[in-house]
């Protein structure tokens, strides 16, 4: 085996996600991500720190986009509109990778540990929004009331739009939640019946 390959991480992650998805994340090993993706070991450790992080490569990304577009956004409109922005740029971001994505949620949704792991780089997420938030001069509570609104608005899109079988884009589920949210703290969103 030569020791550069052409997009070893890319490989790595697709031999994970596909061995994860077939036999399951608990009975997959290292050596068989490497083996499947035609690496050693040692390459999947230069890459990842270890088979859960293959699943949340892309994190930091995620959380930088979303606050970055946060933040650009919050130096000419309101914060709920600044959050409009990061949440267009993260489905943007997502639905670039829509294949993968789908079956990254499929995994973690089977394994509590992952499930667990998936909501702690949320928090972080939005911990981060609040501070952007409170440095643009947003007091508190609404810093954190916004970052985590923002947070809620994005997994209940994300759910709705990995759920469904159409093709959709992210940010119409986006928008979607959005509008609904408006409209609900404005208090005209639509009650049941009971």
């Amino acid at each position: 085996m030569s020791r550069w390959e052409p997009n070893a991480r890319g490989r790595l992650a697709a031999a994970a996600l596909e061995l994860y998805s077939e036999r399951g994340y608990e009975q997959t090993a290292v050596a068989e991500i490497a083996k499947h993706a035609g690496l050693t070991e040692r390459t999947f450790f230069n890459h990842y720190a270890d088979k859960r992080e293959v699943l949340f490569a892309t994190a930091d990304e995620f959380r930088d986009r979303f606050v970055g577009a946060v933040s650009d956004a919050l130096k000419s409109v309101a914060p709920i509109d600044a959050l409009a922005a990061g949440l267009e740029a993260i489905a943007e971001m997502l639905t670039e990778q829509r294949d993968f994505v789908r079956s990254r949620q499929a995994v973690i949704m089977l394994n509590p540990e992952l499930q667990e792991r998936d909501l702690i780089k949320l928090a972080s997420t939005s911990a981060a929004l609040a501070e952007t938030l409170r440095q643009h001069g947003i007091a508190e509570p609404e810093a954190s009331l916004a970052a985590e609104s923002g947070i809620a608005l994005f997994k209940v899109s994300f759910h709705r739009w990995i759920a469904t079988k159409e093709e959709h884009e992210l940010s119409l589920f986006m928008r979607e939640a959005l509008d609904a949210l408006k409209s609900v703290t404005a208090g005209k969103g639509a009650r049941s019946v009971t």
